[in-house]
């Protein structure tokens, strides 16, 4: 496929994401009915949609229309490429430019420029001051990927080394001791002997470093557990069993065989089975929130928080700490 036929498959996928489909499932949709796309049209069209989806109010705003095509439009012109080029430059290339798309734009507001919900800029400015623009022009681009060393298999530098003979980069992290971020041929992690055989896990440098400021030692809770990534960091730090809960038990669905890999004693347990196995000398709560945090990874995220959503999250985290904080002892 021809850079421009790359847009256009762009746009496609961004107008059914505008329709309310995921981006996830318009990719996969838009790669069924095109299999002759190579996986490196794939890969190059997954970059423009989410690229595009992280900064949608920006680049509607340059692009005219909040559409597919404005969005793509508006992707051209941030970085400083002509449309023109672009649009109409071929067979399976967006249509020409017309009207008024090839006019300068109106001036944007601050949250525009930001990429942030109207509604919310006022109240993360308010809270986080000087940091909100930081955090948000972080969101506007894509994520590192960072992997956890399971210090119960291996060391940094032993799997580092690992991995770059399967030509898949990495640094240390500078400040997380079990971090190592990829810098090259990410997309081969997943495939790597490391990663099957559980010397490393696919997980943030924050989530990270969390579990390192707890030191933990006895019995331990991650009480919302989710998918259970720093349960499992939690039990490759400690000789005791760590506990994982969710309130949507099939969250934790893939955490057992993750377990089994890691060589991990994580052990699910339910909400009625929490009276009897507590109490605990450690109760993890990553309770429900914004997930401003992962923007970067999930940027759809970011425009379906509302603050209806966001009040009631306030609430679920109240319940949340009021069920964790007996389970204590």
């Amino acid at each position: 496929m021809t850079p421009a036929a790359r847009i256009q498959a762009a746009i496609e996928v961004l107008d059914l994401w505008r329709g309310g489909q995921r981006a996830d499932a318009a990719l996969k949709d838009w790669g069924r009915a095109h299999r002759f796309a190579g996986s490196s049209d794939r890969a190059a069209i997954r970059d423009h949609v989410f690229g595009a989806i992280r900064c949608a109010r920006s680049f509607a705003a340059l692009g005219g229309a909040p559409d597919g095509r404005g969005l793509m439009l508006g992707a051209l012109r941030a970085e400083g490429t002509d449309p023109a080029e672009v649009f109409g430059a071929g067979r399976h290339a967006p249509a020409p430019l017309t009207g008024d798309e090839p006019s300068a734009t109106a001036e944007m507001t601050r949250a525009e420029m930001l990429d942030c919900p109207e509604w919310l800029w006022p109240q993360l400015s308010a809270d986080l001051g000087e940091d909100a623009e930081r955090m948000l022009s972080d969101s506007r681009n894509r994520a590192p990927v960072f992997l956890r060393v399971n210090l119960r298999r291996t060391d940094r530098d032993s799997v580092a080394a690992a991995l770059a003979e399967e030509a898949i980069g990495t640094a240390p992290h500078p400040e997380v001791a079990t971090a190592l971020i990829v810098t090259e041929n990410a997309r081969r992690v997943s495939a790597s002997q490391p990663y099957l055989d559980g010397r490393i896990e696919v997980q943030d440098a924050h989530s990270q470093a969390v579990v390192l400021d707890l030191a933990p030692q006895g019995r331990i809770l991650d009480y919302c557990a989710g998918a259970g990534g720093k349960a499992l960091a939690l039990a490759a730090l400690t000789d005791d069993p760590v506990w994982a809960h969710d309130a949507i038990p099939a969250r934790m669905r893939d955490l057992d065989p993750r377990a089994a890999r890691a060589g991990a004693d994580v052990r699910q347990a339910t909400t009625a089975a929490l009276e009897t196995a507590a109490p605990f000398a450690l109760v993890l709560c990553d309770a429900p929130c914004s997930g401003s945090g992962t923007w970067r990874r999930d940027p759809e995220a970011k425009w379906a928080l509302t603050a209806q959503t966001l009040a009631e999250l306030n609430v679920i985290q109240d319940q949340v700490l009021r069920a964790a904080a007996p389970l204590v002892g």
